[in-house]
């Protein structure tokens, strides 16, 4: 960023602390009269009543997630953006190396139908799809969960299981490993085969590489994002054809690469 860049956002900052200053101020002056906001701002992690949310320091919890309650999150998991975990009437504990996809829903339960109190207990090198709801069930170590489902009360998922996308596993349902169960109710749909049970290793592998890349791009100063689009628009001016004519070929700046920790570029 340039000297007067650097001025403007200075003055930015200035002016928004000013117009804070103004409107406290202003409450101040009409009292009782004056209007306030009662919802509070987002926060990405949230103590309810007694409980504060335990996460190791190599987590990943994208800024747009909320993590509330009475839950633990193990080592180089991931919850990405617009999730909601809520340990609020119950608790929930997330292994290591498990990645809860975009949009998710995880909730506990406190009574339900037949009278069981039960907790959300996610293991180790799990993978949640995006927009999944998992309630007061329990996923065993590398269980796999597409795109969508819905895991409810009670449902158990064994290790090495998958649960298709948009499949539906109801109340007290076990799933055993080594098995695919899809469909609303969920059935039996066959059993694993070879490359799916690499896939499922290889998917909590790939999520804790790019949680990484996440968190450190969450982590930049509003100095170095006006760096890299200065880098962008730079290479952006470059033409390829125009390279080729003269035979000249131009390394990619690291800064625009995507970092190549990915075991795999295919889906994830």
């Amino acid at each position: 960023m340039g000297t007067l860049g650097r001025i403007v956002y200075s003055l930015g900052v200035a002016l928004r602390e000013t117009g804070q200053a103004l409107d406290r101020l202003g409450s101040r002056v009409q009292g009782s009269a004056a209007f306030k906001e009662e919802l509070s701002r987002h926060q990405t992690i949230m103590k309810l009543f007694d409980k504060s949310p335990v996460i190791d320091e190599t987590v990943f919890v994208a800024p747009s997630a909320a993590v509330i309650g009475d839950v633990k999150i193990g080592q180089n998991s991931s919850i990405w953006y617009g999730c909601v975990i809520r340990g609020d009437v119950n608790y929930i504990r997330v292994g290591a190396e498990t990645n809860i996809q975009d949009n998710t829903l995880v909730h506990v339960a406190k009574n339900n139908a037949v009278g069981n109190v039960m907790p959300t207990i996610i293991g180790d090198k799990v993978t949640v799809g995006h927009n999944s709801v998992l309630h007061a069930c329990t996923l065993e170590d590398e269980a796999f969960v597409g795109m969508g489902a819905t895991i409810l009360d009670g449902a158990v998922v064994e290790k090495g299981a998958m649960v298709a996308a948009g499949a539906l596993i109801t109340q007290n349902t076990r799933v055993p490993s080594g098995q695919v169960w899809a469909g609303n109710p969920a059935k039996f749909l066959r059993h694993l085969t070879e490359e799916e049970h690499s896939f499922i290793a290889l998917s909590a592998t790939n999520y804790a590489a790019l949680a990484d890349i996440h968190a450190k791009e969450n982590l930049k100063t509003f100095e170095e994002i006006e760096a890299d689009k200065l880098i962008r628009k730079k290479w952006a001016l470059q033409s390829d054809d125009y390279d080729s004519q003269l035979g000249i070929r131009r390394e990619k700046p690291p800064q625009l690469a995507f970092p190549d920790k990915m075991a795999s570029k295919g889906p994830h």
